[in-house]
């Protein structure tokens, strides 16, 4: 069984059940983490994989600290998944920033970044997937996920201060892909 399948069978089992619109959501990651191929190369299914995996912490049976990043990079951890689709996991959308105003920074300096075009790629493919799959504006994206949380809920706080980063990201990623698609 490949990576990839291996990564859909387990989110399937963890989501599609108790989190359906969580498991549209992680599937229509996957599918913009297809569209990256041309860029992401022999980390093509390393991608595929983080994007179908990046959301499994919030399986109700996976929770351990409340942060679905570092839950779900426990778990994979556990269960003997690669070194860096774990890392990945729980980096994915700038976490860091997040664990920091959840207390959890010592948790998740545990698990490195390594802050190059995959680990782009992923915050890529998260921030332009709406909660049902379909792909949105990265823009329009932070701004209902800043909505459905409301003012002064962490998360918005989060989304708020992280943007930047976020949507730097976001804008690598479409730079690679031009250059990929429009070669000067």
């Amino acid at each position: 069984m490949s990576t990839i399948e291996w990564a859909f069978n387990v989110a399937q089992e963890k989501l599609a059940e108790f989190l359906p619109t969580r498991w549209a959501h992680v599937q229509g990651v996957a599918r913009q983490a297809q569209t990256l191929r041309p860029i992401s190369g022999a980390d093509s299914d390393l991608l595929e994989a983080a994007a179908v995996l990046h959301d499994v912490g919030y399986a109700p049976d996976l929770v351990r600290t409340g942060f679905h990043p570092l839950d779900g990079a426990y778990f994979l951890q556990d269960v003997g998944a690669p070194a860096r689709l774990v890392h990945l996991v729980a980096h994915h959308s700038c976490a860091a920033h997040e664990a920091a105003l959840r207390g959890l920074s010592r948790e998740i300096d545990r698990f490195d970044d390594e802050r190059g075009s995959i680990r782009d790629g992923l915050w890529f493919c998260d921030l332009t997937t709406a909660p049902d799959g379909q792909e949105v504006d990265a823009r329009a994206r932070m701004e209902e996920i800043k909505e459905r949380y409301g003012a002064g809920h962490l998360v918005t706080r989060f989304i708020t201060e992280a943007r930047d980063e976020l949507l730097g990201a976001v804008d690598r990623t479409r730079s690679r892909l031009e250059a990929v698609s429009h070669p000067k």
